[in-house]
């Protein structure tokens, strides 16, 4: 026969370990797992109502690109090619008239070459010792030429020695006169030197 106050006492503690249980496994589990209680606080903080952020896409500006190099240089070159200018000295020695028409036959090929181009062109020729007569005004075989040549190229110009022409002056006991497209130098040789010095290009009929 069962005692009535020790089953009594056995209900009692029953009751009380239904009414305590669950508050206690609660605190035990925060004992054991602190860190993820932690963890779960921080993250309602940061996206409250559980809402997630969604990260916008960056926005990336289109960088220009300047031209190659090479296709720099290129456009440097055709430039400079389009500014440089051509130089020529043609000298003329002799009192032969096919060499004088020889002259002026380079002298306008030149001259309409690189017009065509449309590139600049300076072209002198320089007369010395018997080369004079080519721009004396009273001997000259080529001075109807001349004239005509000195009105479609006026980038043709001609120089007269005047050593020569001094020496001649003495010579022939008369002044001698040139041609009006004639431009007299104090000597013709050194004048083709000088213009070689210069970079001018030099050519001998």
């Amino acid at each position: 026969m069962i005692n009535p106050k020790l089953a009594m006492a056995v209900i009692g503690g029953l009751t009380i370990g239904l009414l305590v249980g669950p508050s206690a496994q609660a605190q035990q589990d925060n004992q054991w797992f602190p860190q993820a209680r932690e963890k779960s606080q921080a993250s309602n903080a940061k996206h409250p109502g559980g809402q997630k952020q969604v990260s916008k896409p960056r926005q990336t500006h289109a960088i220009r690109q300047d031209p190659p190099n090479n296709t720099k240089m290129a456009q440097a070159t055709k430039t400079e090619s389009a500014k440089k200018s051509h130089r020529l000295v043609l000298q003329v020695n002799s009192n032969e008239p096919a060499m004088m028409n020889l002259t002026l036959n380079n002298a306008s090929n030149v001259a309409q070459y690189y017009r065509d181009l449309g590139e600049p062109v300076s072209i002198e020729v320089v007369t010395f010792g018997p080369g004079l007569h080519m721009l004396r005004d009273d001997t000259s075989p080529v001075k109807p030429r001349i004239e005509v040549l000195a009105m479609s190229h006026p980038e043709i110009s001609f120089k007269a020695c005047g050593n020569t022409q001094e020496n001649m002056r003495k010579a022939e006991n008369k002044d001698i006169n040139l041609i009006p497209q004639a431009t007299v130098v104090k000597s013709g040789v050194v004048r083709v030197m000088e213009l070689q010095e210069q970079g001018w290009s030099y050519v001998k009929p």
